[in-house]
């Protein structure tokens, strides 16, 4: 668990990497002293307007620094997420940043294990594979099959093909930082 002084320097190197981007400035984030920050871990990073989806990016795993990680993926998130067009000097004063800082992905059999509002779903199933976080479910009300079902949806299958025995379910959990929680 990252500390609030330590979740606070990754939404603001997020933050500082996405508004650098978009004007076009090189930005590298100075090299970081605390231990959590330096750990590998995979991320999402989520870009909110207006209480909005305005664009999430993420890795499973890493082979950098969480700090570095966390500034890639942010201009990733705000550039080039498919399902939204890049972000534009026009919007830099009105997004809101989420960080998601994951767990390791752990295999599952039985469904039953997914606590909705603790676990975030990955499944694969052929070559399609769709990803929510934790807090999509509790953010939208969902059920345990609701989450799966629509977890499927993302991944551009059918809503019940995680019943299927060639679909791999994982799970994993976050700790998520938010603007909207820390006092900058």
């Amino acid at each position: 668990m990252l500390s609030d002084k330590d979740a606070s320097i990754l939404l603001n190197i997020a933050r500082e990497a996405i508004v650098n981007f978009v004007n076009g400035k090189d930005y590298q984030p100075p090299p970081r002293e605390e231990k959590s920050l330096n750990e590998r871990s995979g991320c999402f990073v989520t870009i909110k307007q207006q209480g909005r989806l305005r664009g999430c990016i993420g890795n499973f795993q890493s082979e950098r620094p969480l700090f570095l990680e966390v500034a890639e993926i942010a201009v990733a998130s705000a550039t080039k997420d498919p399902r939204f067009h890049p972000l534009e000097k026009a919007e830099l004063d009105s997004f809101t940043l989420e960080i998601s800082i994951l767990s390791p992905l752990e295999k599952i059999d039985d469904v039953e294990q997914i606590e909705v509002g603790t676990h975030g779903i990955y499944l694969e199933k052929n070559f399609s594979r769709g990803v929510l976080l934790p807090q999509v479910a509790t953010e939208y009300g969902w059920d345990r099959a609701t989450f799966l079902q629509q977890t499927c949806l993302k991944a551009g299958l059918r809503s019940n093909d995680w019943q299927a025995a060639d679909t791999d379910i994982y799970i994993f959990s976050a700790q998520i930082i938010r603007e909207s929680e820390l006092e900058q």
